[in-house]
């Protein structure tokens, strides 16, 4: 009797130290990743740009990971909660935040108080693309060069429009003033198509606009384009300079979108993910669709794309700081 307790027990044992190991495996990315859904969390509502590219992205992965992703839209807080949720959840690879500059750059400068902290408790996976911005006026507008804009700006303030407030256009277009004169009072907006018609509607007297809502209205000769913000021209705007050509050294600025993780994820997953995420990024349908809406892809790797994120800091965290912007009180 006591020899087949002791056999019972060991057999017990045994399977215990199988399913302690089979999740240790797991845990660090092993053969057995993913073993279930995994989600795909969106700061953003269903139907913009952040949502399209997650949801096309995700499809490509999940079929080569053998199982599917799905995207969850968790909207609210400048994407302070879908931040939060990705930050507390468990680093097993189940989890992923589709992440941008305000999530990881710009809300520890914008927020007093954050229930997350980037820095420490997200790490990146990878780069998915940058969004070039550019200055637009109306046809009829009398401006006809950023030249122009600034002497004009000077003489009587002008009125800018955004898609909102400390979203990548706003900041972009204070650190431009900064940098070249402009003298222009910001105007936010709930999303670019509404800035975009209250300039055509002459509200407002130029809009700060990123290439996937502003290119339909460049292509439809609806807007003249008078400067762009990258470090060098676009392919959607060949004809129109940077305004680090125009001389204006260090007026450089994108929306970008990527792809993070709980801090602790163990490597392996991460690795994966990077790998799949660049293979994605390749496809025939992702790039026709960031040709057509004008992302710059830039494959990064883990290592590389956290480097970068830690010099975004570094150049606008100060400088949010310096302008006294913030979203809460």
């Amino acid at each position: 009797m006591l020899r087949r307790r002791d056999t019972v027990l060991g057999m017990a044992g045994v399977a215990l130290a199988a399913t302690r190991g089979s999740r240790a495996a797991r845990a660090q990315g092993g053969g057995a990743w993913p073993d279930r859904p995994i989600r795909w969390i969106v700061g953003y509502p269903p139907g913009g740009a952040s949502d399209a590219m997650a949801r096309l992205i995700a499809n490509a992965i999940g079929t080569r990971l053998g199982q599917p992703i799905v995207v969850e839209n968790r909207p609210g807080g400048g994407a302070v909660l879908a931040s939060e949720q990705v930050s507390r959840a468990a680093p097993d690879g189940h989890t992923l935040l589709h992440s941008d500059n305000g999530m990881l750059v710009y809300n520890p400068a914008l927020y007093r108080r954050l229930p997350y902290d980037p820095d420490r408790d997200l790490t990146g996976i990878g780069f998915i693309g940058r969004w070039p911005l550019f200055f637009v006026v109306a046809p009829e507008s009398p401006h006809r060069s950023f030249a122009e804009l600034v002497e004009a700006s000077k003489r009587h303030g002008l009125t800018y429009g955004t898609p909102g407030v400390a979203s990548p256009h706003h900041l972009a277009c204070e650190m431009v003033k900064k940098r070249t004169g402009l003298d222009a009072t910001h105007v936010p907006y709930r999303g670019g198509p509404l800035a975009m018609n209250d300039l055509l509607g002459g509200r407002v007297d130029l809009v700060l606009i990123d290439t996937s809502t502003g290119i339909p209205f460049v292509r439809a000769d609806r807007v003249r384009v008078l400067a762009q913000l990258g470090d060098r021209r676009s392919e959607q705007l060949p004809d129109v300079p940077t305004l680090v050509e125009l001389g204006h050294e260090g007026a450089v600025a994108y929306g970008w979108q990527s792809l993070s993780a709980p801090a602790g994820t163990p490597a392996p997953v991460i690795r994966r993910l990077n790998e799949e995420l660049v293979r994605a990024m390749g496809t025939p349908e992702l790039t026709a669709h960031a040709r057509n809406i004008g992302v710059e892809v830039v494959n990064m790797t883990p290592e590389q794309f956290n480097a970068f994120v830690q010099r975004e800091c570094g150049f606008w965290r100060p400088l949010i700081r310096e302008l006294g912007i913030r979203v809460d009180s």
